[in-house]
């Protein structure tokens, strides 16, 4: 992550996601609703709004991933049914070349922008550099790059200089949608490797899209809304809904009672202890689903107040001072797991390290070992959201409450998600608190962003682990990891989860289940690990 960019997001998933909670709400007017606000072909999503920009190379957000997968196809995409099957997208073709370091596309000849123009090549290889060059947050999923070619009117060819396996899972995540080449850059887009200065269309970004989505943006209100219409030359299935608007709503109590009421079609991520008051709502729906998504609290030395932090047994300490049993049940009612390392639980090398533990006599013993057996006090500045669920704002507090039996005085500062935003991209805290969701289906994602690597997104934004800014062995294991596949693949992932956890950096606190609650004539309402909600899936019973 970038933070000099706007769109900073320590997943921040940044981006995620999510800035006042995680439940995403398209409303509208239910079958047997005692009024009709909107017609049902007119859908309202009632959410936190993490959005700083619209512009789809400078994004990293979860609604961000929302918006981008509705408003920007890509070459490849996620089965809805199975996350590891890749299906064609824009791409009719795709394929890998022996070691992974080329990957060739065959376009549809039936894609079409918005404007009704054909996708090509061009359109392909530019949006790619842009995404490269304008050096945003999600930048670093094209890090290896080297070189793109169109050597027919219907073929793009990516070259990497090294193997990389992840790439077409990569290329299937909501960042790398296709835009329009033409039109953007008559609006002063650039793809050129100064971009990052250059290129000045984000702000034409927010009230105009150039796409071949199922939708096209219609307006965008700064901490308030995004309107969405559907695409009238969308070249595959046309979307159901007519509009779509995303609308910033920060009570989850009031979400809960318009669904209660039939004013909601679905909730996607409602509190877990809302389950029992919808039981006997014989017009919803409902289901607890594992998730991909974690909240997590970030350790960073290098911040002003953060010294204590540099050495590890402080760290190992606050991992082991955290009763993560007590904060699942008490934040997610019990729908949620502990998690082992940065890679989540369900992906590839998640599955043998060893899941955090409480232990107070071993904190205290580690901290008198570090030089601070009457502890310190030290601050932490995070939003005050709701993520998936969790309120960071009472695990925060419980994780306060957990500390101070320690010996450590943890002094909390909740703001809102720009104020966050910008600290973190400024002096930055010692301590803070966040989420992430994948951006993609492959592991390697987590130790690009968690991993003590050159320009990963912790090593890229964060000062010195005593010096310690680069770790070989997680370098050398990523570079492995991207050569191989099956059994080894997965054992070199395995390796470096166990790395990043014994760094202990990032301390996942809770990996929730979603709670998904809908409606019942509403259709396609599924958990993406790429895109969060495909908003073009969405349907109706007939």
């Amino acid at each position: 992550m970038h933070t000099k960019q706007r769109s900073t997001r320590f997943k921040w998933r940044s981006l995620v996601a999510m800035a006042a909670t995680a439940t995403l709400l398209l409303t509208g007017c239910s079958v047997g609703a005692a009024t009709t606000a909107v017609a049902k072909h007119d859908l309202v999503i009632a959410r936190a709004m993490d959005l700083t920009t619209l512009d789809p190379d400078r994004g990293y957000c979860d609604t961000c991933q929302i918006v981008f997968t509705a408003l920007y196809d890509r070459l490849v995409i996620v089965s809805p049914e199975d996350s590891k099957t890749l299906q064609p997208g824009l791409a009719s073709t795709f394929t890998a070349n022996a070691d992974n370091t080329q990957f060739t596309f065959g376009l549809d000849p039936a894609a079409t922008f918005s404007d009704a123009s054909p996708v090509e090549p061009k359109d392909v290889k530019w949006s790619l550099e842009r995404l490269a060059n304008i050096k945003g947050s999600a930048s670093y999923l094209l890090a290896g790059m080297t070189s793109i070619d169109t050597p027919d009117a219907k073929t793009v060819v990516v070259n990497f200089a090294a193997p990389n396996s992840a790439f077409l899972a990569i290329v299937a995540a909501s960042y790398l949608g296709i835009v329009n080449s033409d039109v953007a850059s008559e609006h002063g887009a650039s793809a050129a490797a100064d971009a990052s200065t250059a290129d000045t269309a984000e702000d034409w970004f927010l009230s105009n899209s150039a796409g071949s989505g199922p939708y096209i943006l219609d307006s965008y209100t700064a901490n308030s809304a995004v309107k969405l219409t559907a695409n009238p030359n969308y070249w595959r299935t046309k979307p159901t809904f007519d509009t779509v608007t995303l609308k910033e709503v920060t009570d989850s109590s009031s979400q809960l009672q318009q669904l209660q009421q039939g004013d909601v079609d679905i909730a996607m991520q409602i509190s877990p202890d809302a389950l029992d008051q919808l039981k006997n709502t014989p017009t919803v729906t409902t289901a607890a689903v594992d998730s991909f998504n974690y909240t997590y609290i970030a350790l960073m030395p290098g911040a002003e107040g953060g010294a204590p932090l540099a050495d590890v047994r402080v760290r190992e300490a606050i991992r082991d001072a955290i009763d993560y049993d007590n904060i699942v049940k008490t934040l997610v009612a019990g729908y949620g797991k502990l998690q082992g390392s940065p890679i989540p639980n369900g992906f590839e090398g998640s599955e043998k390290v060893a899941l955090p533990s409480y232990d107070v006599t071993k904190a205290k013993a580690l901290l008198a070992e570090a030089g601070y057996p009457d502890g310190f006090t030290i601050s932490s500045t995070y939003p005050k959201i709701v993520a998936y669920g969790v309120d960071l704002d009472l695990q925060m507090q419980a994780i306060q409450q957990n500390l101070a039996s320690v010996g450590i005085t943890l002094e909390l500062t909740p703001v809102d998600f720009s104020q966050w935003a910008d600290v973190i991209g400024g002096k930055g805290t010692p301590i803070t608190a966040v989420y992430f969701a994948p951006d993609h289906t492959d592991s390697s994602q987590y130790v690009q962003y968690f991993g003590l690597i050159p320009n990963g997104g912790y090593v890229a934004n964060f000062a010195s682990l005593a010096g310690k800014t680069v770790d070989q062995a997680e370098v050398d294991g990523l570079t492995t990891a991207l050569a191989q596949t099956g059994a080894e693949r997965t054992a070199s992932y395995q390796a470096l989860a166990q790395l990043m956890a014994d760094d202990v950096n990032i301390l996942p606190i809770v990996n929730p289940q979603l709670i998904m609650a809908h409606a019942s004539d509403i259709t396609g309402v599924t958990y993406s690990p790429c895109c969060n909600v495909d908003l073009g899936a969405l349907g109706l019973t007939k």
